[in-house]
């Protein structure tokens, strides 16, 4: 009787601290678009990686005819690993998707240098796996802390995967060559974004706070922090406090100039990291259906989820989640430079740019689609389809000898 009471008490401990932290064919692609998909120098083709989170695959559009050149199931071993779960492991996967409204099996994926291995941060399964495109083949496999795993970043040189361990409140560091943790370093509260500084030797980590509790309990929602760590140490530098959870961001090579969408925000903002002020608010017209909803019932607490800077940092990619557009704006005076209108309910989800910063590729996720904008004109190049609710995208390059292999399914 101890041992089942141990348990009940683990479980509803685990449950409660969860749910408190817890396509179309676009316009026709130009000659300048359809350019030379393979780079000499590399011999790998330049992609955009897209997690289709509740199919459970990874797709793989070519980053300049913007075809799909197909997808890798990265979850056929999905209900082996859920059968194998502890009493405890259960409970928290059932809460888990119970609070983020379903499955959520592919957080984020990138791929390895040599473009022949993809590294997936799998949500609800609150793993890690690293995989041989070319074979399908699942190299290795890692369990997180806590119960959900989320968003990842790629070390520049490839030797390091930096992963969200959400209920953990911190950030693991895996090595890529076997998935072994090597190390981790504490974040805010349900820690979110990783990213890896232009020179790598900084990763940042974002956190969004308690997203399940309504806005009128945002003061009880944790902390909204950005945490700065030495990539090679672990060890933090710096903090920053923000007034609510950080969503999407872009932090300028200068370290010190920072976009970001944030919770309830249509729109996005500018910070100054150096003096950890905000310094300017970009909000964004509302369309009929956003305007309509109350804050409770953004996905997420988001309004607008999806963030992304050009090339040469002049302008910027904003999703309008609630609003179904994505808009190009001019980053110095917020001017529109062209807004992008999707089909009501589309819910635009991440935004991310080409590998050469001259185009914004945006997930609708219920949409089931990637919509390719041209930073220059703001107008939409094409809507590729990929597979269900697609979220994070990734620039990547990919060894062609491996495309064969792929699943001829869009995704």
């Amino acid at each position: 009787m101890r041992a089942i009471g141990t348990l009940r008490s683990a479980v509803v401990a685990v449950s409660g601290a969860l749910l408190l932290g817890a396509g179309l064919a676009g316009p026709p692609v130009g000659a300048a678009q359809a350019a030379q998909a393979v780079s000499p120098a590399s011999g790998l083709r330049d992609v955009i990686v897209v997690g289709n989170s509740q199919a459970g695959t990874v797709s793989f559009i070519d980053a300049h005819t913007f075809a799909n050149l197909g997808s890798l199931n990265v979850t056929a071993d999905a209900q082996q690993v859920i059968a194998q779960m502890d009493p405890i492991q259960w409970a928290g996967f059932q809460t888990v998707t119970s609070v983020e409204g379903g499955n959520r099996w592919v957080d984020d994926a990138q791929l390895s240098p040599d473009g022949r291995t993809l590294y997936v941060s799998r949500g609800n399964l609150d793993d890690v796996a690293a995989y041989d495109i070319a074979t399908g083949r699942q190299l290795w496999r890692t369990r997180l802390d806590g119960f959900k795993a989320d968003h990842a970043a790629l070390s520049p040189d490839g030797a390091r995967y930096v992963v969200s361990a959400t209920t953990a409140q911190k950030a693991e560091v895996l090595d890529t060559a076997d998935g072994s943790v090597v190390g981790s370093f504490p974040t805010g509260t349900y820690p979110h974004q990783n990213d890896y500084s232009a020179d790598g030797r900084y990763i940042y980590n974002s956190s969004i706070g308690v997203t399940s509790l309504p806005q009128s309990l945002e003061w009880a929602k944790g902390t909204f922090q950005l945490t700065k760590v030495d990539a090679r140490t672990l060890q933090v530098v710096q903090t920053w406090l923000f007034p609510h959870g950080i969503r999407p961001n872009v932090i300028e090579p200068d370290g010190r100039t920072m976009f970001t969408d944030l919770s309830y925000l249509n729109g996005f903002a500018q910070f100054d990291l150096a003096t950890g002020r905000q310094v300017r608010t970009f909000p964004m017209p509302y369309s009929a259906a956003g305007a309509a909803l109350s804050p409770d019932s953004y996905p997420q607490n988001s309004a607008h989820h999806g963030l992304a800077l050009s090339g040469d940092d002049s302008r910027v990619c904003d999703a309008g989640t609630i609003d179904d557009y994505a808009a190009i704006l001019d980053a110095a005076d917020g001017s529109t430079v062209g807004t992008v209108t999707y089909p009501t309910g589309s819910l635009p989800y991440w935004a991310t740019s080409s590998a050469d910063g001259s185009l914004c590729f945006v997930s609708l996720s219920k949409a089931g689609a990637v919509s390719v904008i041209d930073y220059a004109t703001g107008k939409e190049l094409a809507r590729v389809p990929v597979g269900v609710f697609p979220q994070r995208e990734r620039t990547g390059a990919i060894d062609p000898a491996a495309l064969p292999d792929l699943s001829p399914s869009a995704g």
